[in-house]
């Protein structure tokens, strides 16, 4: 599917800066479809010399406001002058054009009106509007909305509109739908429709709004002070205790460079504020559990650090320690999920902790060992982190006391974190003495490799493999591999 600029690139000449204006307007048309109850297309003539006197839809949308006039889409069908002749007299004359006539295919009476897109004195392309004819005893909506696109219409035609300094539109910004208020030059609300009314009913204003200023309304003077002297939308929010929550965007209406008016539309985002907090208190909610479960992994530690004092067996002071800095591992996760949020940790993060306490508790002075971590890894949820973290301990502890016995010189272990679309390898690599070449993880009865199998094959689903380093060099690499994205039944 093509982009709306790759669509402009193969099909016109429009340069990258007139390329941007018809994204903005294409980006902030549909309050113009929805005043209009119409539908809109963007067409521009063709930069081909065989297809003179031809266009392209460049856009086209709906209005939500009525029924469409267009079924299928047209984006990227060609615009011939003989269809709608009125697109060459705008682009020609540089002036809104419009005509009556049936639309093809089911005699429908419209009225069609060619609205000169203008970016920098020049007419790049033709805006048009598609509207049923309509009685003239049309209703009071219908007349201030048919007035505010009008002089939209003419903002378009001078260049006005789209707003340039217009960031992107919020997906909660309201629309005309959800209500409108039209103010005059002076900021006094000229209409408001029936959905504006009830906005205001729950901002607690209950009166007439016709001849009153937005702040009687209770919204900020500043806002629409901003919106008319620098021309530019501006968007508010205005809350009413901890329930109502109603935002504004304010569209100035310019004419000859002077603001004579503006369009104001209001939502009531009431019930999105009250899910943001909602969402915002239980990861609050969840953040402390985490901060709770990491400080109660810390009083396990110290408690069976200080069992570990009281006893004179050699064995039951090492079984004590490891499992300590078993612990310590877990918590670090917690910790990481209790300040950073989300229920997902960076595995580097997790990974470096572990390295130092591990080579703080084990390496000894006549056998130096260091560390080396490699790579950035992946992002794991808490589950697979923590048991990752343990099998990492494990691994670091196995290479150091099994890697470099006493009296070894010491050396370098490196952890290194590949990871790939679909999968993380944690590979732990030591120049130490090295395993035999007849080595085999299943067949292994110590406590920290059954906890390592036990863990990568089962909690992690993932494999685990233990080899010598080829000669002439020596030392053990040790590989756990894991998916990070599960198979759909």
């Amino acid at each position: 599917m093509s982009s709306f600029s790759d669509i402009v690139r193969r099909h016109t000449s429009i340069d990258g800066a007139g390329r941007a204006h018809l994204r903005r307007l294409t980006g902030s048309w549909a309050t113009l479809a929805d005043l209009a109850f119409s539908d809109l297309l963007l067409v521009a003539p063709s930069h081909l010399v065989e297809d003179e006197g031809q266009g392209t839809v460049l856009g086209q949308i709906r209005p939500t406001t009525a029924q469409t006039l267009f079924v299928d889409d047209l984006v990227g069908v060609r615009w011939s002058a003989d269809r709608e002749p009125v697109v060459g007299e705008a682009l020609k004359s540089g002036e809104i054009v419009s005509a009556r006539r049936l639309l093809p295919g089911n005699e429908l009476p419209v009225i069609v009106d060619a609205v000169p897109v203008r970016h920098e004195g020049r007419v790049l392309a033709t805006l048009l509007r598609y509207r049923r004819s309509r009685h003239e005893d049309s209703s009071s909506l219908e007349s201030a909305y048919q007035n505010v696109v009008d002089r939209m219409a003419a903002m378009v035609a001078d260049g006005t509109f789209p707003f340039p300094f217009e960031g992107a539109i919020a997906e909660e910004a309201p629309r005309v739908g959800d209500g409108a208020l039209v103010l005059d030059g002076e900021g006094l609300v000229e209409y408001s429709s029936p959905n504006a009314v009830s906005a205001m009913h729950r901002l607690g204003y209950h009166g007439q709004t016709v001849g009153r200023p937005l702040s009687d309304l209770g919204f900020d003077v500043d806002a629409v002070s901003s919106a008319y002297h620098l021309k530019v939308p501006v968007l508010e929010e205005v809350q009413r205790g901890e329930l109502i929550t109603i935002v504004a965007r304010i569209l100035p209406l310019i004419a000859d460079d002077t603001v004579t008016g503006s369009l104001v539309l209001v939502r009531d985002v009431s019930d999105v504020r009250r899910r943001d907090r909602m969402l915002v208190s239980m990861d609050a909610t969840i953040r402390e559990i985490h901060h709770r479960v990491k400080n109660n992994l810390q009083t396990v530690s110290s408690l069976l650090r200080i069992q570990g004092r009281r006893l004179e067996s050699p064995e039951a002071k090492a079984a004590i320690g490891e499992s300590v800095r078993r612990i310590a591992a877990i918590a670090v996760v917690h910790e990481m999920l209790a300040t950073g949020g989300g229920d997902e940790v960076l595995f580097r993060d997790v990974v470096h902790p572990v390295i130092a306490t591990a080579q703080s508790a084990l390496t000894r002075p006549d056998t130096p060992v260091r560390f080396r971590l490699v790579g950035e890894g992946a992002a794991l949820p808490a589950s697979k982190a923590s048991s990752l973290a343990v099998v990492v301990n494990e691994l670091v502890q196995n290479a150091i006391e099994h890697g470099y016995p006493p009296g070894h010189p010491g050396g370098l272990v490196t952890v290194e974190l590949v990871s790939t679309a679909d999968q993380l390898m944690v590979r732990v690599h030591d120049d130490g003495v090295g395993v035999s070449s007849d080595f085999d993880v299943e067949l292994q009865a110590g406590l920290g490799l059954t906890i390592i199998n036990t863990l990568v094959t089962g909690e992690l689903q993932g494999q685990l493999r233990v080899t010598p380093v080829a000669p002439p060099r020596t030392g053990t690499l040790a590989q756990v591999t894991i998916r990070l994205t599960i198979d759909a039944d």
